[in-house]
């Protein structure tokens, strides 16, 4: 299961706006490898929507059947906003509907630059 945590708006190529809804998984824990020691994290991503602002927030919270799993892409520059370091990520996070594979997606669409959240 994942959980609509928030939305955000965006832009397509034509400068129209539209409403992205935030996807979190369940927590993880995670073995840091600089210190050996466990943290808690949780995979995020955004699926786009035709929802406007109202019915956004009043998603916020539904859980959704399927998960949140790492997927190969070309390579792009990705600007870490706590820090403003700018670096190369050749992977984004999508959300997968129950059932479904990483293969069948990857034959669904071709993968470019993913938009981040």
């Amino acid at each position: 299961m994942v959980t609509i945590i928030d939305y955000t708006r965006r832009k397509n190529k034509e400068g129209k706006e539209f409403n992205a809804l935030i996807l979190q998984g369940g927590i993880e824990l995670v073995k840091s490898k600089e210190t050996d020691n466990y943290y808690a994290t949780a995979k995020r991503t955004s699926i786009t929507s035709t929802f406007d602002d109202k019915t956004c927030e009043k998603l916020i919270g539904t859980e959704i059947p399927g998960s949140i799993k790492k997927m190969i892409c070309e390579p792009y520059e990705y600007t870490i906003d706590e820090t403003g370091e700018i670096i190369t990520l050749s992977h984004q996070w999508v959300y997968l509907k129950e059932g479904e594979t990483l293969e069948e997606k990857i034959m669904d669409e071709k993968v470019e630059k993913p938009s981040m959240v």
